[in-house]
């Protein structure tokens, strides 16, 4: 695999295949997702600004007003699209003389991403809500509106690169391993791949980009990332979810359903939790008990030691291939499976059987939920993602509990 080619001299952005001249007009999200969250403003966001109107590009910069109740995006919250984001963002725009606007993607926002949070929970599942910000706002609903405009291209402070091979665009991990951002772009298509550009990519080094940053004068150089989830700048999801979803008692069983205590409702629990379960009687073996699989219909709890959340199988029917799909995905190919921002990537055989896209681990995965995504990689190239609805545990269940 080979990166873009070098360009001519005027000739500055690698857009749907070709290097696109100076002047190539430009969205630059100056808030995008960073990490395993959305990101503030952070010193990436700003620079791969900076970059792209040093490239010559007619650069906009936009934030993202995903709320309209003030009090849930407050200043001083670490999630994501807060007013202190929003003024950062006019000042960084100030500084390098690009025009700033605010698009309103709030009902969007609700719909695709919070109320989608909200189901996913009530049905026993665990969802990442950043994946589905990425996949429904960021790189569909504003790219759409971008490319309408006349816009080329989104332009993002992701640490991830593009690399073309046989004329297709694949996207590929980052140099900089310790901050790669591929997986929450996993859900980027083939299409959507030929209007994306992260500038600051290919830099094995954030430090060096927060110098850059600080040299331009860019207030934002030292602006810690975020790991909350934006619409609970509290960071108090069990408490966000109980102000939304109706108590619904169950119990609480071990996975030969015998009952060990009760609950108030399955939304209060995720699979590989350990405190709160409020069990008075111990295991046999004294040891703690974990969440191992949460059933909404029948309203149970399953718990049971911590080596039975290991899984060995990952399947789903709901996946995206990002780029080229594999020539013959019905055949079982060797890969790598991710299922968390920053977890090491497991040696798998995926295989695509009956329209559901699974995984076989060479070695288990711990504490894996439905609802997580998994980002299917062959070597550094993101191959594809799926949403995960059921895992196959590598530990079967015993007279232990």
């Amino acid at each position: 695999m080979t990166q873009a080619p070098n360009p001519p001299a005027v000739i500055t952005s690698y857009i749907d295949g070709q290097w696109q001249p100076a002047g190539t007009q430009l969205l630059d999200i100056v808030n995008p997702a960073t990490g395993q969250v959305v990101s503030r403003l952070s010193e990436a966001d700003a620079e791969e600004t900076a970059r792209a109107v040093e490239a010559g590009h007619e650069v906009v910069g936009v934030h993202l007003a995903l709320s309209r109740n003030s009090g849930t995006l407050r200043t001083g919250s670490r999630g994501c699209c807060t007013i202190e984001d929003s003024m950062d963002a006019q000042r960084v725009s100030a500084l390098l003389g690009i025009k700033y606007f605010v698009w309103d993607f709030s009902e969007r926002f609700k719909l695709d991403v919070v109320d989608n949070f909200i189901e996913e929970y009530q049905a026993g599942r665990t969802p990442n809500p950043c994946m589905r910000c990425n996949e429904k706002i960021k790189f569909a609903a504003l790219l759409e509106k971008a490319l309408a405009l006349g816009f080329d291209a989104v332009c993002t402070g992701h640490y991830a690169t593009i690399e073309e091979h046989d004329g297709n665009l694949e996207l590929h991990r980052s140099p900089a391993t310790a901050k790669d951002q591929s997986y929450v772009l996993g859900v980027l298509t083939k299409e959507e791949l030929k209007h994306v550009l992260f500038p600051i990519g290919a830099e094995s080094d954030k430090a060096t980009i927060r110098a850059e940053a600080e040299s331009r004068g860019l207030a934002v150089a030292q602006k810690p990332d975020s790991y909350d989830i934006c619409f609970i700048p509290d960071g108090d999801t069990q408490g966000w979810l109980g102000d939304k979803l109706e108590d619904k008692p169950g119990n609480i069983v071990d996975r030969n359903g015998n009952v060990l205590s009760d609950h108030t409702g399955t939304h209060n629990y995720t699979v590989g939790q350990r405190k709160g379960l409020h069990i008075e009687r111990p295991a046999k073996d004294g040891k703690p008990r974990y969440v191992l699989e949460i059933k909404p219909v029948t309203r149970e709890v399953v718990v049971g030691p911590q080596a039975a959340l290991a899984v060995k199988e990952l399947a789903g029917t709901r996946f995206t291939w990002c780029g080229e799909a594999p020539k013959n995905p019905e055949l079982p190919f060797e890969a790598e499976v991710q299922v968390r921002a920053h977890a090491e990537p497991v040696k798998c055989i995926a295989q695509l059987v009956n329209n559901e896209l699974k995984t076989i681990t060479h070695e288990p995965i711990l504490g894996v939920a439905p609802g997580q995504t998994a980002v299917i990689y062959v070597g550094t190239r993101v191959l594809g993602q799926f949403t995960i609805e059921r895992t196959v545990s590598a530990v079967a269940p015993g007279d232990d509990e």
